[in-house]
């Protein structure tokens, strides 16, 4: 099974200011996935990462600054992900090894790791226009990359559909967190498969 939670390789000849940057970023984009925006604090964030907090000033203008580029990251990993598992996915098969990397038991466990939107997805609406705008171009970048898929449907067909398909994955995937019925959680997973997949796929 595709494991959704690889990382991405850093980036070589980054100064040091550049590579604590990139530190701080990572470390808050693990954060606001595992504790929420408002749950993120910028202490927290700092010492997680090594570093005092009196040198945040020094990387992000302001706290919401930090949480846009942290978002921007988590969205940004998650979209190259998928793309990554479509690319090497067999002729007809990119829909169906998204969906299952999705729903697999690691990223449903993992929620620091996986996918921001269905991590954070309920938070959205109440953060800076900064934090919202990142988010939506990612998810917007997510949609076009499933249609993308549906090689054998028109447009608006296929990006109707594939709206809805990423709908079905983020609202699953907040479902099949909330319960503590290990059962209900795959059942949500396989009804959604069902829904979204031919019965060969």
């Amino acid at each position: 099974m595709v494991v959704i939670m690889r990382k991405l390789a850093k980036p070589a000849g980054l100064s040091r200011k550049e590579l604590t940057h990139e530190r701080i970023v990572e470390v808050a984009a693990r954060a606001i996935r595992r504790s929420g925006y408002d749950g993120t604090g910028v202490a927290d964030i700092m010492k997680e990462a090594g570093l005092t907090h009196g040198g945040f000033y020094a990387h992000f203008a302001s706290r919401d600054a930090l949480l846009a580029e942290a978002a921007d990251r988590a969205g940004a990993d998650a979209v190259a992900l998928a793309a990554r598992i479509a690319a090497a996915a067999p002729p007809g098969q990119a829909l169906h090894n998204i969906m299952q990397a999705y729903f697999s038991d690691e990223h449903i466990a993992a929620i620091e790791k996986g996918c921001p939107v269905s991590a954070l997805g309920s938070e959205m609406p109440r953060q800076a226009p900064e934090v919202r705008r990142v988010a939506t171009t990612h998810i917007k970048e997510m949609i076009d990359l499933v249609a993308r898929q549906m090689a054998d449907w028109g447009q608006p067909e296929a990006h109707e559909r594939a709206m809805a398909l990423v709908c079905g994955l983020i609202g699953t995937t907040i479902m099949a967190r909330a319960v503590d019925d290990s059962r209900l959680s795959q059942a949500l997973r396989a009804a959604t498969l069902k829904q979204f997949l031919p019965a060969d796929g």
